[in-house]
């Protein structure tokens, strides 16, 4: 028998993948009860495996005390000395008291336990191999399905492909191979539950790492994917690496990549887009193919105007409104699809003044910076200084002396290169010139203008 029972316990180490040290743990458990149950309720026992012999022996454990209260579980130290003269007040005893046989009803509780602890260490090494595979893909079989869920063969276990994880429409036969994303594992009394889920956005990220090898090692990255499984999807993809083209790379020669992925997806059609840090290239480039030709965002808000011309405002909302839908799970912006001809008339109402002027001024306002406050006050000084001379210097005056005067008070109080405070570009100072010019020939002709009159 023992070595059978060694045989047995190197099998079930070699099938199912469970410690010889868990399965002894677990027999020694059963005997323990086993006995307990059938012999000797009261007793304090161990059992203990001879791993050389593949024997099992049962022993009473008792405390060494100067008087007996129960015999069960207690032995008295003049007992005690005479087995061996070391021993002392409150030392443990171990007496064997193994049964020559346990019985049929011993046997079937110590078979019944063992049952269990091996099913609960199967589980979980079941749940331990499995928790690794969260958020990522696996390959099943389809075992069956009901009017709700479908039953996927995992290998060692059977996954739920809840209805939320099926894509709309698609349909399944016995024995089919699919792939599904793992999208959580519970450890239940029943034993590890896995959910899959083929709806899940990341099984779209799981499939372009399996098919775009730039993608998997780094090179290309998915910023965001907004879906709409089975039937329309958006991805803004990144390349850190400038000789690296992410939207290309993606679809592969003639489209190879990308139709790999939309037949596992059964026809799922593919939107990949080229991600931007500038929230208003990346709305734009969310949208196509719609060409965006102004893009105004509502301050202090996450959502957007976005204008486009008459012809493409049907193209940019989308059938049933789902190309504009997927741009804004993609950008996280409410957007607001307006065409150019509309959008002329959506400026001149109080709504656009509330949503964008009437806030836009009031942060202007209130983001003043402290040197056009200073600017503001000299410009004024020099206003005032200028307002008084011309009322105390100058009381009274003929025409010609009064632009004479005012002309002198203006150039002395004022200097030109002071007054400016914003480089001209080169169009303003050849703009300058021209009029210099105009305002001398000017000058030349007016005393022959003067002798005309009179």
């Amino acid at each position: 028998m023992s070595k059978k029972l060694l045989e047995a316990f190197e099998l079930l180490e070699q099938e199912k993948g469970i410690s010889k040290e868990t399965i002894v743990e677990a027999v020694e458990s059963a005997l323990v009860f086993a006995y307990k149950r059938n012999f000797n309720q009261a007793q304090n026992v161990e059992v203990e495996f001879d791993d050389k012999k593949g024997t099992f022996h049962v022993y009473s454990v008792k405390e060494v005390v100067d008087t007996v209260m129960d015999s069960n579980l207690e032995v008295s130290l003049a007992d005690a000395l005479e087995i061996h003269r070391g021993y002392e007040i409150g030392d443990k005893i171990r007496f064997e008291v193994t049964p020559k046989d346990f019985g049929r009803i011993a046997a079937q509780t110590a078979k019944q336990v063992i049952t269990q602890r091996l099913r609960e260490a199967e589980r979980a090494i079941i749940y331990n191999e499995f928790i690794d595979y969260e958020d990522d893909l696996l390959t099943g079989v389809v075992e069956r399905q009901d009017h709700r869920y479908v039953y996927v063969n995992l290998g060692k276990i059977e996954a739920v492909l809840t209805p939320e994880g099926q894509i709309p429409g698609e349909r399944f036969q016995p024995q089919d191979r699919i792939q599904v994303y793992v999208e959580r594992v519970e450890n239940t009394t029943k034993g590890p539950q896995i959910y899959v889920s083929r709806t899940h956005p990341n099984m779209l990220k799981r499939l372009f790492e399996q098919e775009v090898p730039e993608i998997f090692d780094g090179t290309v990255e998915i910023r965001a994917i907004a879906r709409e499984a089975g039937d329309r999807s958006k991805l803004a993809v990144y390349s850190n690496d400038l000789n690296v083209d992410a939207v290309g790379t993606c679809v592969g020669p003639k489209g190879s990549r990308v139709q790999t992925i939309v037949s596992e997806l059964k026809g799922e059609n593919m939107d990949i887009i080229e991600w931007s840090d500038d929230p208003a290239q990346l709305i734009a480039n969310a949208l196509n193919p719609a060409n965006v030709l102004e893009v105004h965002f509502v301050p202090n808000e996450s959502s957007c105007v976005v204008v486009v011309p008459d012809r493409h405002l049907s193209l940019a909302i989308g059938k049933r409104g789902q190309n504009a839908r997927l741009a804004a799970k993609l950008t996280n912006y409410k957007i607001d699809i307006k065409a150019q001809s509309d959008f002329e008339v959506y400026k001149e109402t109080e709504e656009y003044q509330q949503r964008f002027l009437l806030v836009s001024d009031a942060e202007n306002k209130e983001e003043a910076l402290p040197e056009d406050a200073e600017a503001s006050v000299e410009v004024n000084e020099l206003l005032d200084e200028q307002a008084s001379l011309e009322e105390t210097s100058v009381p009274e005056t003929n025409g010609e002396e009064a632009e004479t005067v005012e002309t002198s008070i203006s150039e002395e109080t004022v200097p030109a290169e002071e007054a400016v405070e914003v480089p001209e570009s080169k169009e303003e100072t050849e703009t300058a010139e021209v009029a210099e010019k105009v305002t001398e020939a000017a000058t030349e002709e007016a005393p022959q203008e003067t002798l005309i009159e009179d």
